[in-house]
């Protein structure tokens, strides 16, 4: 018997749309009030930090700056990363400015040919990353009042991002497209000045318009930015007043256990799992009981896993692209794992006091395979993380590499 209803993500989506238009309009207070927050966190906090940087790096494509880095930095990042030059542009840019640069800039070299797919892929992976801006001030300083805690976060949220391209580099085979020939001769950087100047004469624009070109596409892509967080946090409300939220907590809290975490932290995961601002906000604010080196890896794992309201940001800067959400899915939980671990093996050596014991191992409940012995419970505990992510990544890879690699194309 055939279905009435073929099944599809669309029918999916109105599954899902219906009954939260339902809850809209039992609960207009509640709604009304998750939308200011979210509107808050875009004004307060991501305009102001990505604006600046959004409009700066439509100027420096238009300059040919991007293809200044992209021949200076060819002999690195195709070795290391396996991916051309010009994306240790899109790296930094993605390291200094935040979230969604990257995938902008990914998607507009996509668009000029000059990078392919799994290189995309490969970059947009690795290279999405909190701004230190975001980290500094607005994590350390104002959620959990300590900016001494800048130097853990930092150095595990970067570190393990750079591990992360390291693993990607075997994405999809380690394809890569081949590299551009060498335009004339000279040293590298007179070179790379070379392809610069070409580039900005190539575009041709001048620097009036060029400026209002970049503001003008820098505030279409922040009020887009912004209402992808509204959205977030109203859903996040929704879930709430519909109790699932509650369920979910459970769950992540079971987990938490396991791991010898306490359960408390399950909060600031479900919250991190959909907007990072209200994620790391709830580990900063957790109980003061916690032990600071736990609420501090959730922190971290928070801000690599950066929240869906992130991934959706990514999904409709790619949109235009042949490049796939899964491969970036996978990378952020592998980050997010490797960034936990990472605050753990790094606390002794990066924060002035001493981490507290891993009480929770050594308990009597605890399950055996979770106690160390004579070994610090943390260095445990990151192992087990590190080897998570690790693991994760290393099985999504071969499960991809098998689903898509069969007659699928791979490059552009």
């Amino acid at each position: 018997m055939r279905r009435l209803i073929p099944w599809n993500p669309l029918v999916a989506a109105a599954l899902f749309i219906l009954p939260f238009l339902a809850m809209l309009l039992a609960y207009p207070n509640e709604v009304i009030s998750a939308s200011m927050r979210g509107i808050l966190i875009w004004w307060d906090v991501l305009f102001p930090s990505l604006f600046p940087f959004l409009v700066l790096a439509e100027l420096m494509l238009g300059f040919g700056i991007v293809h200044f880095f992209g021949s200076l930095l060819d002999p690195l990042m195709r070795p290391l990363f396996r991916v051309p030059g010009i994306g240790g542009f899109v790296v930094t840019m993605g390291f200094a400015s935040g979230y969604p640069m990257t995938a902008k800039l990914t998607a507009k070299l996509w668009e000029d040919k000059l990078i392919n797919r799994e290189e995309g892929e490969r970059l947009v992976a690795f290279a999405t990353t909190s701004d230190p801006i975001f980290l500094i001030g607005a994590v350390s300083v104002g959620f959990f009042h300590d900016a001494r805690l800048a130097v853990v976060l930092g150095a595990a949220h970067y570190g393990t991002a750079v591990l992360l391209g390291l693993l990607m580099r075997f994405h999809s085979g380690g394809r890569m497209s081949p590299p551009a020939p060498v335009q004339g001769k000279g040293r590298l950087v007179a070179r790379s000045f070379r392809a610069m100047h070409e580039a900005r004469m190539m575009d041709g624009r001048p620097f009036g318009v060029m400026l209002q070109q970049a503001i003008r596409s820098a505030i279409q892509l922040i009020f887009v930015i912004g209402g992808l967080v509204v959205f977030a946090s109203t859903i996040l409300e929704v879930l709430t007043i519909a109790q699932i939220l509650g369920f979910i907590q459970d769950t992540f809290g079971g987990l938490l256990g396991l791991a010898g975490v306490p359960r408390e932290l399950a909060q600031s995961l479900v919250d991190g799992s959909f907007e990072v601002t209200l994620g790391t906000k709830a580990a900063g604010g957790a109980s003061a009981s916690i032990p600071l080196v736990y609420k501090a890896a959730c922190g971290a794992f928070v801000l690599a896993w950066a929240g869906l309201s992130v991934h959706a940001q990514i999904i409709s800067l790619v949109h235009k692209t042949d490049l796939r959400y899964g491969p970036f899915l996978l990378a952020r939980l592998a980050h997010g794992l490797l960034s936990f671990g990472a605050v753990l093996l790094l606390w002794n050596r990066l924060k002035p006091e001493p981490a507290p014991a891993f009480a929770l191992l050594a308990s009597p409940g605890a399950a055996s395979w979770l106690r160390p012995g004579l070994w610090p419970g943390m260095v445990w505990q990151a192992g087990y993380a590190v080897a998570g992510g690790l693991l994760l990544y290393l099985l999504a890879a071969g499960i991809i590499r098998r689903r898509f690699a069969p007659g699928g194309r791979s490059s552009r």
